[in-house]
Formats: C-alpha cells, structure tokens, sequence
C-alpha cells in the first residue's frame, strides 16, 4: 500500500509507516496540478521582472540585493551550499526519512512555486531509500531549520553524504547507485526546500506517536506496581472523576478499574483496613491523565503542522501573488514540543516514586530490594538507582528551549523559536521515560512473584506471563540491563499492552 501524498491529509500514522516502515511514497494528481500552477506564477513572474523575495534578491539581511536573471539558479545552489552548517552527530535515519516526506508533503500544497521535479526526487529518494545524512544541531527554529534541510537538499543536487544500502557514501554516488538524476536548482526552489519545520516536526510527529503508546505501557505497569503493594482501587472510582471531568483523567481512571478488575490479591486485603494510598497509587489517573491530555492536544498541533504551507514567499495561483510572510517560524512547534517533554517527564516522576515503594520494605511489606536473600544479595536496589537518575537527568532536559531567543541575520531575524532543540530533547526525555517504566515493569513483575501463590487480575496475569516468557524471576544476582533491554524491546511491540488489551478491548483512544 503506497502513502499519497497531496498537502492536506498525511496522518502521523503515515509518517511513522514511511520513516520507519519504508512505505512507498506517491505524489496525489490533484496535487500534482496545484504545484503545476504554482510554478507557473513564478514563472511569469521571473518574465515580467517583478522583484520577489528570495526569487530574485539575496536572503535575509541580503534581501535588498537584486539578482541578475542569469544567476537566479546558482543563486539556489549557493543557498544550499551556505546554509550546509550542521554540526554534531547526524540524525537517525527515520528522523531523515520523517522530514523528507514532510517536506514533500509541504511542496505538494501547492504553494511554494516549486517544480513537480522537486517533489519527485524526494519521493524518489525515499521510495529506493538514498538517506541524507544530516546533522542534529545549528537549527534555531526560524527561518524554518535552515541547516538540516540544507543538508538534505545538498544530496538531492549531488552533493553532500547519504546512506545508501547501509553504506555512507557520497550523495552522488547514493543518487548514481540508486538510479536518481540529481535535481538542477532553478528560481525560488532551494529556498522552498530549506524554509521549514519539517525536521521539528519529524521529531515530533514520531515523539506523539512513541508518547502515546508509552502512556499505554505506563497504565499497565503502574497497575502491576499497585497490585504488588497491595493497593486499593476505590481511587478509581468513577464518581471521583466525574466531579473533575478532566478526559485523560476519566479515560486513565476507567483504564485501571479495567486492568484490575478484580483478583486474589485484591481479595487478600479487601478487610487490611487501609483507606488510601501514597499519592503515586491514588493520584495515578490525575497525573497521568494530565499527561494523556498534554499529548492528544500535541499530537493535534503536529497533525496541523504536517499538512502545512511552512516556507517563504508563499504563491498564490488563484491570483497570481507571491507575499513573503512567516509561516516558517517554528513557535508552534517549540512550544508544544517542551510541553511533551514536561508532560512525559511526569510520567517518569511518578513511576520512579512506585518503584522506590517496591524495593523499600519500609513502605511495600515485601522483601527488600525484592530478593529473598537480602544482604548477601542487592535484588532490585540499583535499578531503583537507574531509575532515579534518568529522571533526575529529565529535569535539566525539561527546561523549555522555547523561552529563548537569539538574533540572526544581523537582527533581520530577531525572534527565533528554537524548536528543533526543543524536539530534540523530547526526544531524549522520551527515550529516559521509556527506560523508567521498563524498570517499573522489572520491579512489579517481581513484586508479584513474591506474592505468589496469590493472582492478579486477569489482565495483569497476561502482562505478567508476557514478562516471564523472556525475563526469569530474580532468583539470585544477576546483571539487570539486559532484562531492562528485553522489557524495552516488549514495549516497542507492544507485547505487555497488546496483552492487557485481549482481556480488557482498547485501553483508550488517541
């Protein structure tokens, strides 16, 4: 099944599929036309020698500088070539692979004056899988990410490195072995390549994605972690949530009821005559159905953006205009990224605090450090460590790049989003979040076991067994971080969460 593309209903499903999937890419005939006019209003423009923006002047603080007809093309090249200034590690591919369509999809609007030609080599790099190699860092975020789309745009002109067949080669030889021609710049297309938030937004679009299935895997293993310390679930309760009808609260509450359902360990203290919970059991639908709210109103920021006109000038064929303007500033971008961060960040926060109570004997009644043989053995207490650094780390990454701003262009670009700093470190959060609810996982699985012959719900027993078919009780001391990375790899199929799902339906909704 190929991905059409035509400017106005990629999904973030069809990013991922693409990005990660190597989903074909086609470009819609409906589209195809609109790009077809746009470009002809450049073209008659370019004829009756009207000065535009970017067209036919410098970039910029450059802009008041006219250029001559003749150089209108090496004007594009020398863009791309300047604006070649990324540095550090590059990008991994489905990030490279995720702006690439975004880009293509942006073209196909229908707005940015450029060839059908453009369009195509993009689709066909993707489609035969030439990967630019593009550096993470010199984006502020305004004008568009200037320098990791140039990077891309260097390989699509026969320049520049790529990844071709697992190989890093030159983008020339990438194009040659792949069968693509290298494009030839001509007027206004190098501009409209690099003027974007294509690279934020790939990071975005796949951090929504990764986001919303970790909040799926944080449910389940906060409920495993209730069940292990015995808690209640009158917390739950619907009546509670209705009176603050927050959605992800109501949707994460309901989600425990039907996790936990009901089981012999619950039975085992129906009469302890405990009432309520550490703040990390009884506020679990609060906070993380303050977080499931943050993500959804993300991911339809990111929905937005992925279907939008984001480069400069934009071409109007309706009436033949070409207006500068600033749809290439990443502002909505950043902000919703360092909200994610903050939001996923939370995720971790918590869990960190339910895995303290499961390793402490002082607060979980179970043994400590969840091994039978404490002393002579250290169970589960550096994992609990782990755990505490990765979101003490979270809490320097959470500081929003977005509050900051720095001029460039001598100050014609004075206001700067920083989003792609933003993205990235979301990004990194994500991945620390992930590795925290892989660790709470490990702990509850333990703390059940050590409950035995008691059961948990039935839902959890399957998430349970899913565990134990490839990570074995602590018996003894052992290295731990290979069973974090076998729990990461469960979490990425959604082996724990597809569990869960066979007995209770969907979890919830996007």
């Amino acid at each position: 099944m190929v991905v059409l593309i035509d400017g106005e209903s990629l999904t973030i499903e069809d990013v991922v599929l693409v990005a990660r999937q190597f989903r074909d890419v086609a470009l819609d005939d409906g589209a195809r036309e609109r790009v077809i006019k746009s470009r002809q209003v450049v073209e008659v423009t370019i004829k009756e020698g009207r000065t535009v923006y970017g067209v036919n002047t410098g970039f910029g603080e450059l802009s008041r500088v006219s250029i001559e007809k003749d150089d209108l093309a090496m004007l594009q090249i020398n863009l791309i070539r300047s604006h070649s200034v990324g540095v550090g590690e590059p990008f991994d591919d489905e990030i490279v692979r995720g702006m690439m369509l975004l880009r293509a999809n942006a073209l196909a609007k229908g707005f940015s004056g450029v060839r059908v030609e453009v369009i195509e080599t993009l689709i066909d790099m993707l489609n035969k899988r030439v990967t630019p190699i593009v550096p993470q860092q010199g984006s502020v975020g305004s004008s568009g990410d200037l320098a990791p789309l140039a990077h891309m745009v260097l390989v699509m002109i026969g320049e520049g490195e790529a990844y071709y067949e697992n190989e890093r080669m030159t983008g020339a030889d990438a194009l040659d072995r792949a069968g693509i021609k290298p494009i030839q710049l001509t007027a206004k297309e190098g501009v409209a390549l690099i003027n974007g938030t294509q690279p934020m937004t790939a990071i975005g679009a796949l951090a929504v994605h990764d986001a919303m299935n970790l909040i799926r895997d944080a449910c389940v293993a906060s409920a495993m972690s209730l069940e292990a310390l015995r808690g209640t679930r009158a917390a739950f309760n619907e009546k509670i949530h209705a009176v603050r009808p927050h959605e992800g609260q109501i949707d994460v509450a309901s989600t425990m009821l039907k996790i936990l359902d009901d089981s012999e360990i619950n039975q085992s203290h129906a009469k302890c005559g405990k009432v309520q919970d550490a703040y990390s059991l009884r506020c679990i639908p609060q906070v993380l159905g303050a977080s499931l709210d943050t993500i959804r109103y993300v991911r339809s920021v990111i929905e937005t953006e992925i279907n939008s006109a984001t480069d400069n000038p934009l071409v109007f064929a309706d009436d033949g205009s070409v207006i500068s303007g600033g749809n290439f500033h990443g502002q909505p971008i950043a902000l919703v990224m360092d909200f994610l961060g903050i939001a996923v960040a939370e995720i971790a926060n918590i869990a960190e605090r339910r895995i303290n109570r499961l390793v402490n004997p002082h607060l979980s009644e179970l043994p400590p450090f969840l091994t039978t043989q404490g002393g002579l053995e250290s169970g589960l207490m550096i994992a609990q460590y782990t755990a505490a650094s990765l979101v003490s780390e979270n809490k320097v990454l959470a500081h929003p790049a977005s509050v900051d701003s720095i001029p460039t262009s001598a100050d014609q670009e004075d206001h700067v989003s920083m989003g792609t700093i933003a993205a990235r470190k979301a990004r990194q959060i994500l991945e620390n979040v992930s590795n925290v609810i892989a660790i709470e996982y490990l702990c509850a699985a333990q703390g059940l076991d050590l409950l035995a012959p008691l059961k948990p719900s039935d839902a959890l027993e399957q998430a349970f067994k899913t565990i134990r078919k490839e990570i074995p009780k602590l018996e003894s001391d052992r290295p731990l971080y290979a069973d974090i990375q076998k729990i990461r790899t469960l979490m990425r199929a959604r082996s724990m969460v597809s569990a869960v799902e066979g007995v209770t339906g969907s979890i919830f909704e996007e």
